[in-house]
Protein backbone atom coordinates (compact mmCIF):
# COMPACT_ATOMS: atom_id res chain seq x y z
CA UNK A 1 0.00 0.00 0.00
CA UNK A 2 1.62 3.09 -1.24
CA UNK A 3 -1.05 6.50 -0.83
CA UNK A 4 0.69 9.78 -1.84
CA UNK A 5 -1.45 13.05 -1.03
CA UNK A 6 -2.08 16.72 -1.37
CA UNK A 7 -3.88 18.97 1.06
CA UNK A 8 -4.08 22.45 0.10
CA UNK A 9 -5.20 25.83 0.77
CA UNK A 10 -4.74 29.02 2.58
CA UNK A 11 -2.78 29.45 5.49
CA UNK A 12 -4.98 29.95 8.84
CA UNK A 13 -7.76 27.12 7.09
CA UNK A 14 -5.37 24.02 8.53
CA UNK A 15 -3.79 22.91 5.91
CA UNK A 16 -0.46 22.11 7.20
CA UNK A 17 -1.62 20.52 10.75
CA UNK A 18 -4.63 18.18 8.57
CA UNK A 19 -1.29 16.69 6.73
CA UNK A 20 1.04 16.40 10.02
CA UNK A 21 -2.11 14.89 11.78
CA UNK A 22 -2.16 12.12 9.38
CA UNK A 23 1.43 11.87 9.03
CA UNK A 24 1.21 11.34 12.65
CA UNK A 25 -1.57 8.71 12.34
CA UNK A 26 0.67 6.84 9.71
CA UNK A 27 3.58 6.64 12.70
CA UNK A 28 0.81 5.02 15.05
CA UNK A 29 -0.02 2.14 12.14
CA UNK A 30 3.41 1.51 11.92
CA UNK A 31 3.78 2.97 8.07
CA UNK A 32 6.61 4.54 6.28
CA UNK A 33 5.56 8.65 6.34
CA UNK A 34 6.70 11.36 4.67
CA UNK A 35 5.69 15.13 5.53
CA UNK A 36 6.32 18.07 3.37
CA UNK A 37 4.80 21.66 4.04
CA UNK A 38 5.05 23.87 1.06
CA UNK A 39 4.08 27.94 2.07
CA UNK A 40 4.77 30.95 1.44
CA UNK A 41 6.47 34.25 4.34
CA UNK A 42 2.83 34.93 5.07
CA UNK A 43 1.55 32.99 8.18
CA UNK A 44 -2.33 33.53 7.12
CA UNK A 45 -3.66 34.24 3.66
CA UNK A 46 -0.93 32.47 1.65
CA UNK A 47 -0.83 29.55 0.08
CA UNK A 48 -0.07 26.58 1.54
CA UNK A 49 -0.10 22.76 0.79
CA UNK A 50 1.32 19.98 2.14
CA UNK A 51 2.20 16.06 0.69
CA UNK A 52 1.68 13.02 3.02
CA UNK A 53 3.08 9.79 1.38
CA UNK A 54 1.77 7.04 3.52
CA UNK A 55 3.15 3.31 2.80
CA UNK A 56 4.02 0.29 4.06
CA UNK A 57 7.38 0.07 1.90
CA UNK A 58 10.21 2.24 2.44
CA UNK A 59 9.93 5.94 0.40
CA UNK A 60 12.38 6.85 -2.16
CA UNK A 61 11.26 10.19 -2.16
CA UNK A 62 9.26 13.25 -0.76
CA UNK A 63 8.66 15.20 -3.82
CA UNK A 64 6.30 14.04 -6.24
CA UNK A 65 4.66 15.43 -9.54
CA UNK A 66 1.19 13.57 -8.98
CA UNK A 67 -1.02 12.43 -6.07
CA UNK A 68 -3.27 9.42 -5.83
CA UNK A 69 -5.45 11.71 -3.58
CA UNK A 70 -5.92 15.83 -3.11
CA UNK A 71 -7.77 17.75 -0.80
CA UNK A 72 -8.22 21.02 -1.92
CA UNK A 73 -10.05 23.98 -0.12
CA UNK A 74 -9.73 27.13 -2.61
CA UNK A 75 -9.71 27.85 -6.01
CA UNK A 76 -6.07 28.59 -6.66
CA UNK A 77 -5.91 24.95 -5.44
CA UNK A 78 -7.90 23.48 -7.23
CA UNK A 79 -6.47 25.04 -10.08
CA UNK A 80 -3.08 24.06 -9.19
CA UNK A 81 -3.52 20.31 -8.30
CA UNK A 82 -6.69 18.71 -10.18
CA UNK A 83 -4.52 18.18 -13.35
CA UNK A 84 -2.32 16.62 -10.82
CA UNK A 85 -4.55 13.93 -9.57
CA UNK A 86 -3.97 10.43 -11.13
CA UNK A 87 -6.17 8.64 -13.22
CA UNK A 88 -8.70 6.65 -11.28
CA UNK A 89 -7.48 9.10 -7.74
CA UNK A 90 -9.46 11.07 -5.96
CA UNK A 91 -10.18 14.88 -5.40
CA UNK A 92 -11.98 15.90 -2.65
CA UNK A 93 -12.81 19.85 -2.09
CA UNK A 94 -15.45 22.37 -0.20
CA UNK A 95 -17.30 23.74 -2.83
CA UNK A 96 -17.35 26.88 -0.71
CA UNK A 97 -15.37 29.61 -3.13
CA UNK A 98 -15.32 27.40 -5.57
CA UNK A 99 -16.54 29.15 -8.89
CA UNK A 100 -15.32 26.91 -11.43
CA UNK A 101 -16.33 23.34 -10.35
CA UNK A 102 -13.37 20.05 -11.03
CA UNK A 103 -13.91 18.86 -14.59
CA UNK A 104 -12.21 15.95 -15.15
CA UNK A 105 -14.33 12.14 -15.31
CA UNK A 106 -11.20 9.95 -15.03
CA UNK A 107 -11.35 10.19 -11.28
CA UNK A 108 -13.69 9.90 -8.53
CA UNK A 109 -14.31 14.20 -7.20
CA UNK A 110 -16.15 14.16 -4.09
CA UNK A 111 -17.46 17.44 -2.56
CA UNK A 112 -17.68 18.39 1.18
CA UNK A 113 -18.98 21.36 2.24
CA UNK A 114 -17.13 21.16 5.25
CA UNK A 115 -17.57 25.27 6.02
CA UNK A 116 -21.64 24.17 6.61
CA UNK A 117 -20.71 21.37 9.02
CA UNK A 118 -17.81 23.52 10.79
CA UNK A 119 -21.17 26.36 11.08
CA UNK A 120 -23.00 23.47 12.06
CA UNK A 121 -20.84 22.22 14.73
CA UNK A 122 -20.61 26.12 16.30
CA UNK A 123 -16.80 25.73 16.17
CA UNK A 124 -14.81 27.30 12.81
CA UNK A 125 -11.51 25.40 13.90
CA UNK A 126 -13.52 21.97 12.84
CA UNK A 127 -13.46 22.45 9.25
CA UNK A 128 -10.10 20.61 8.66
CA UNK A 129 -11.11 17.91 10.79
CA UNK A 130 -14.17 17.25 8.68
CA UNK A 131 -12.29 17.42 5.56
CA UNK A 132 -9.60 14.94 6.89
CA UNK A 133 -12.84 12.76 8.09
CA UNK A 134 -13.79 12.83 4.18
CA UNK A 135 -10.74 11.85 3.34
CA UNK A 136 -10.24 8.75 5.59
CA UNK A 137 -13.84 7.62 4.33
CA UNK A 138 -12.74 7.92 0.83
CA UNK A 139 -9.30 6.59 1.25
CA UNK A 140 -9.27 4.51 4.69
CA UNK A 141 -5.05 4.73 4.43
CA UNK A 142 -4.84 4.62 8.72
CA UNK A 143 -7.34 3.93 11.39
CA UNK A 144 -9.65 6.78 13.33
CA UNK A 145 -8.12 5.67 16.21
CA UNK A 146 -4.51 6.48 15.18
CA UNK A 147 -5.87 9.69 13.62
CA UNK A 148 -6.98 10.72 17.27
CA UNK A 149 -3.45 9.42 19.15
CA UNK A 150 -2.40 11.76 16.30
CA UNK A 151 -4.37 14.54 17.32
CA UNK A 152 -3.52 14.36 21.01
CA UNK A 153 0.03 14.17 19.77
CA UNK A 154 0.43 17.15 17.59
CA UNK A 155 -2.36 19.29 19.41
CA UNK A 156 -0.88 21.09 22.51
CA UNK A 157 -2.22 19.78 25.76
CA UNK A 158 -3.78 23.55 26.75
CA UNK A 159 -6.51 22.62 23.92
CA UNK A 160 -7.04 18.66 24.91
CA UNK A 161 -10.05 19.62 25.91
CA UNK A 162 -11.25 19.99 22.58
CA UNK A 163 -10.53 16.26 21.57
CA UNK A 164 -13.86 14.86 21.23
CA UNK A 165 -15.17 18.70 19.33
CA UNK A 166 -12.35 17.13 16.90
CA UNK A 167 -13.39 13.64 16.87
CA UNK A 168 -16.72 14.77 16.66
CA UNK A 169 -15.87 16.72 13.40
CA UNK A 170 -13.75 13.61 11.78
CA UNK A 171 -16.68 11.47 12.05
CA UNK A 172 -19.11 14.33 10.82
CA UNK A 173 -16.65 14.10 8.00
CA UNK A 174 -16.73 10.51 7.28
CA UNK A 175 -21.06 10.63 7.32
CA UNK A 176 -20.87 13.70 4.77
CA UNK A 177 -18.65 11.48 2.28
Amino acid sequence: MKEEIVIAGFGGQGVLSMGKILAYAGLMDNLEVTWMPSYGPEQRGGTANVTVILSDSPISSPVLDSFDTAVVLNQQSLDKFESKVKPGGTLIYDPSGIHHLPTRTDITVVPVDATEAAIELKNSKTYNMILLGALLKCRPVVEIDAVLRGLKKTLPERHHHLLPLNEQALRKGMEMV
